[in-house]
């Protein structure tokens, strides 16, 4: 059979060949790149950077190249490693390559950092799978070694994860210890904690993932017969999203691409989210520096989203300093412009918000098409009750939790049921020094309190019997409020926000995050008559928040899926909404400094390129009573563009 005649570019010059079945598949798919792409997959040796904007194509480009080096180059298989950033994307790199191939297996090493690394451990140290801690393990052993120190904290479960996040800092930036200021406690109270964690698990011959670089990067810095070893094991490397990198990775993949430098990166500084991990943005940005003999390719064609988003969102990202300078354009010239939608409270947001989800889906919109896009994982409770009144499905993330299973959510309830009439020592320690009475917990020695037998315990000390007796009295007037009456007792007539904010400067945090979340638990108590109705009405949210959970674990569930915009990373919808575009909620009020109102604007960014064909961004004047600015973020993606929705 005689094959069609197929123009096909080579690596020097266009040339006509006439191709055979072997190589057809993958001339179409040659043919079907654009110019900068074409570029990317050609190039062979020495160091480039790719900068792949949103929808670019880049995993296309990382598997064509690879592709590439193995048919026009013939590069053994065996020396091509390809990075990425987590097991799953490594997996889906490996299979779409798999398929390009035509193959089910290939020599090519496809892994993430950890994984690639572990195994030079493991044929370095004879190290296995069982020296690795475990998730729990680490958690079990923060948490008693915080115990044993005699730290208590409300927040445990943050607490604890904050200190491994802070842990995973010091060692992915080589950070000493002695120079480091801590995030979520003391410095020296870290710095005991840090030693600690690590004195216990070397302990039990056990490493962590952080330790898996350092041990790899102390390797290879000390033994330069087994860095050469690997050095002339891959003498190509590939890394994704490399604006997430840190610098131990980085130092790493620096020495295993030495000589040669055959070193290939793809990534987008403008999509850099992750600093508070200890990814560093400075490192792609730094990378032409560092390599000056390298190339870069710019893909600037976005393949997702309409023209309308593009243009906003190239916009915003305008306003970062510490950026590479680059133009986005987009594939899909027609669609929908972006409706940015300013209301005058939450709630008249959040009800045009069902309203335009109801009237896309009569459109014919599929709900699982859709998402909302939330700052913060506890940004999302309005809206989920919003959409439980009016009976629209959702599928939320792990990381999205259940407003009153806080511990500020626990207190409150805490100090109704005692009002009510409960007993039980257990609710009684919860709040008995919120805010500090400088009660003891000895004198609760009982199953069941009475105030009367703590009286007598203290009937020597007239003044903790008179507060005492103002704890009476605080009971007694809660028992005959409504819910959000008695909210607002417990926090201004009580003292509950004293606590609050002794707590929040204990904790290094800000008070007003702590504030956020008692305001929307008062607001959730808002016409409710009764505490009994209140709490009926959180068993009820509780169970349908599980139902939902369980159903959207299933692929054929529909619904809209609420995510945090970190988590909304690497996805995509039809349709997307962004809620509560305020100041202080995005960017975020702990966004301070320069650098971090830049990474807010960038999440910003990543949040409005997830939509393939409609943008919403919603702002209100008021949150929970409270006045609120829009962010400054609309100002910049608009100047007179886009439709307002008032």
């Amino acid at each position: 059979m005689q094959l069609p005649i197929i123009i096909y570019y080579s690596y020097k010059e266009e040339i006509i060949i006439q191709l055979t079945p072997i190589l057809l598949d993958y001339a179409k798919i040659f043919m079907e790149l654009n110019q900068a792409q074409k570029n990317a997959v050609r190039h062979k040796d020495g160091p480039m950077l790719v900068l792949a904007g949103p929808g670019s194509g880049k995993t296309l480009v990382i598997t064509e190249r690879t592709k590439h080096l193995i048919e026009e180059y013939h590069i053994p298989e065996e020396s091509i490693l390809v990075i990425t950033f987590t097991r799953a994307a490594a997996a889906e790199m490996k299979e779409r390559f798999l398929r390009l191939m035509g193959s089910h297996s290939t020599g090519v090493s496809f892994g993430t950092f950890h994984g690639i690394f572990f195994t030079v451990l493991r044929h370095a140290y004879k190290l296995s799978s069982e020296n690795i801690i475990k998730e729990k393990e680490r958690l079990a052993c923060i948490k008693e070694i915080v115990h044993n120190m005699g730290l208590e904290y409300e927040d445990e479960k943050e607490y604890i994860s904050e200190l491994l996040s802070e842990i995973s800092m010091v060692k992915g930036n080589r950070i000493e210890l002695s120079t480091y200021y801590s995030l979520s406690c003391g410095d020296e109270v870290f710095r005991k904690i840090y030693q600690e964690y690590n004195k216990r698990i070397r302990r039990v011959n056990k490493i962590d993932f952080d330790d898996m670089l350092l041990l790899c990067y102390e390797l290879f810095s000390e033994r330069p017969d087994i860095l050469k070893l690997w050095q002339n094991k891959f003498k190509y490397i590939l890394v994704d999203e490399f604006q997430d990198i840190n610098i131990l990775q980085y130092d790493i993949v620096k020495m295993l691409a030495a000589p040669d430098n055959n070193l290939f990166i793809v990534g987008d500084d403008d999509q850099s989210i992750y600093r508070f991990r200890g990814a560093k943005p400075e490192i792609m940005l730094n990378f032409p520096t560092d390599y000056p003999e390298s190339m870069r390719i710019f893909l600037n064609i976005n393949y997702r989203s309409n023209t309308h988003i593009i243009d906003m969102a190239s916009r915003l990202i305008s306003h970062n300093k510490a950026r590479y300078e680059k133009e986005l354009v987009a594939h899909i010239q027609a669609g929908s412009q972006v409706v940015i939608g300013k209301f005058e409270t939450m709630a008249d947001q959040n009800k045009n918000l069902v309203e335009e989800i109801l009237r896309l889906s009569k459109m014919g919109r599929s709900l699982s098409d859709m998402a909302i896009l939330v700052r913060t994982n506890l940004g999302a409770g309005a809206i989920l009750h919003k959409l439980m009144e009016y009976n629209i499905p959702f599928i939320v993330g792990d990381n999205l939790p259940n407003i009153y299973d806080h511990w500020i959510a626990q207190d409150l309830i805490s100090y109704i049921r005692i009002a009510m009439g409960e007993t039980s020592r257990g609710l009684y320690l919860k709040i008995i020094n919120r805010p500090t009475r400088y009660i003891s917990r000895e004198c609760f020695d009982k199953a069941d309190v009475c105030l009367q037998d703590i009286e007598k315990y203290y009937e020597d000390k007239e003044w903790m019997v008179n507060r005492i007796e103002q704890l009476e009295y605080d009971l007694s007037m809660l028992s005959k409020m409504t819910p959000f009456a008695g909210i607002q007792y417990i926090r201004r007539g009580i003292g509950y926000e004293d606590f609050l904010k002794e707590y929040a400067g204990l904790r290094k945090m800000k008070f007003e995050e702590l504030l956020d979340i008692i305001d929307e638990l008062h607001e959730s108590a808002r016409g409710f008559n009764s505490y009994s109705d209140w709490f009926k009405h959180m068993e009820e949210y509780q169970e349908e928040l599980k139902r939902q959970g369980h159903e959207g674990r299933n692929n054929d569930y529909e619904g809209i899926h609420i995510i945090t915009m970190h988590s909304s990373k690497g996805l995509e919808f039809s349709t997307v909404f962004l809620i509560d575009v305020n100041e202080g909620i995005t960017p975020h009020k702990k966004a301070v400094l320069p650098e971090s109102i830049e990474e807010e604007r960038r999440l910003f960014y990543v949040a409005m390129t997830r939509a393939k064909e409609q943008l919403y961004i919603f702002s209100s004047k008021q949150h929970y009573n409270k006045v609120m600015l829009p962010s400054r973020f609309i100002a910049e993606i608009t100047a007179d563009k886009g439709r307002e929705k008032q």
